[in-house]
């Protein structure tokens, strides 16, 4: 199944949370902070959005930094994913 996002919206999913701290301690699953690093699956088709015209910034591939609370998450074939709007998208990552 694939997703394909409306509007202004983008698929992405998360990168793996990081298993050890800088010193070398290793953080169990509670302990770990959620990603806030993704990929980008897929990207919607932007146009004229609630009145506005939007240009999409990000495509397919590109590695961004989302915001912690933003977005939707859903389970796709087993993979988790999350659709986010273009706003809630703070950088790529080069």
């Amino acid at each position: 199944m694939t997703v394909k996002p409306l509007g202004d919206r983008v698929v992405i999913k998360s990168c793996e949370a990081e298993e050890t701290t800088k010193s070398g301690l290793i953080l169990t699953s509670g302990a770990k902070e959620k990603p806030q690093m993704a990929i980008v699956i897929a990207v919607g088709p932007g146009g004229n959005v609630d009145g506005k015209e939007i240009t999409m910034h990000v495509k397919a591939g590109d590695k961004v930094i989302f915001s912690k609370y933003a977005g939707t998450e859903v389970k796709v074939d087993g993979e988790e994913l999350m659709i986010v709007r273009q706003s809630d998208i703070l950088a790529i990552v080069e």
